[in-house]
């Protein structure tokens, strides 16, 4: 009797593609925020103002707020999934790298060098390339699981960069509401945005604050100052955004400069760490 010849191994059975629908809607709203805000600079007549140009940079800061939210209600339901990190990195690339490198130039960098405005390009397009490194670095040590503590950013988030960037931009506008030109700030502007370039490629750790969420706990203190602070936010609106903002993206910056030689007590204090998974004191370990 012939022996049988050995079968050759089937494929397997084709995965499923889970695409989770709140966390991935909140994502489309980021990318929505990102396509508006393009569209509302490439409409502004910078000759009649800037209304235009702050409509984009409110759309911009918007996306932040999507994109503050769309990972935190995957966390909190355990759905997180490869879908939803791409399609996250490709609205980030978005809103918060093709839109304020074309905001800056469109309204600081194509004017600032006088002559020679390839420098001006040049400076957008090096903020777009390290923000696409960013996000590409992201994602690949998210899918080889070396990534890192969760809590951790390795670089300076590039949304963050973005909210910089876009609420700089709406004080200065502010500060200048009478002219048709940013004077002497675009070179702010051009600085900033060489200094974000570098930031988001370096390798200084920033915390996540991916532990905070409906879940997480605070002092009487604590809750005290966020509601004084969510009513000053209520009462002078617009001076919260156009000072407040700024301050806040700068001192999260500059953040991880200082971040290394605190005590760990304060940066736990500072971070507000989740210490449910740590064991409690005079509870075993699971054996």
């Amino acid at each position: 009797m012939s022996a049988e010849l050995p079968q050759a191994p089937q494929p397997p059975a084709e995965q499923k593609l889970k695409i989770y629908f709140l966390p991935n809607l909140l994502t489309a709203g980021n990318l929505f925020c990102g396509f508006v805000a393009l569209t509302k600079i490439v409409e502004a007549d910078l000759a009649n103002g800037f209304h235009q140009i702050e409509v984009a940079l409110g759309f911009i800061l918007l996306a932040c707020i999507f994109d503050l939210f769309d990972g935190r209600v995957a966390r909190m339901g355990g759905i997180e999934s490869p879908f939803g990190r791409e399609f996250d990195s490709l609205a980030d690339f978005m809103s918060f790298g093709a839109a304020p490198a074309f905001l800056v130039h469109r309204v600081v960098l194509k004017d600032v060098f006088g002559s020679h405005p390839q420098f001006g390009w040049f400076i957008a397009s090096l903020y777009l390339l390290c923000g696409a490194f960013r996000l590409a670095r992201f994602n690949c040590l998210s899918a080889q699981g070396s990534s890192g503590s969760s809590k951790e950013f390795l670089g300076f988030p590039i949304p963050s960069a973005a909210g910089l960037v876009a609420s700089l931009t709406l004080l200065i506008i502010q500060i200048n509401e009478k002219d048709r030109t940013l004077g002497k700030w675009g070179y702010l502007l051009a600085a900033v945005l060489v200094f974000l370039s570098a930031m988001m490629v370096s390798t200084v750790k920033y915390p996540s604050f991916k532990s905070l969420g409906l879940r997480s706990t605070s002092t009487f203190t604590k809750a005290i100052i966020a509601a004084m602070f969510v009513g000053l936010i209520l009462v002078l609106g617009d001076l919260i955004l156009y000072y407040v903002l700024p301050a806040f993206f700068t001192l999260y910056l500059v953040y991880g400069f200082v971040r290394p030689r605190i005590s760990r007590r304060m940066r736990h204090e500072i971070e507000e760490e989740d210490d449910e998974d740590e064991p409690v004191a005079g509870q075993d370990l699971p054996r």
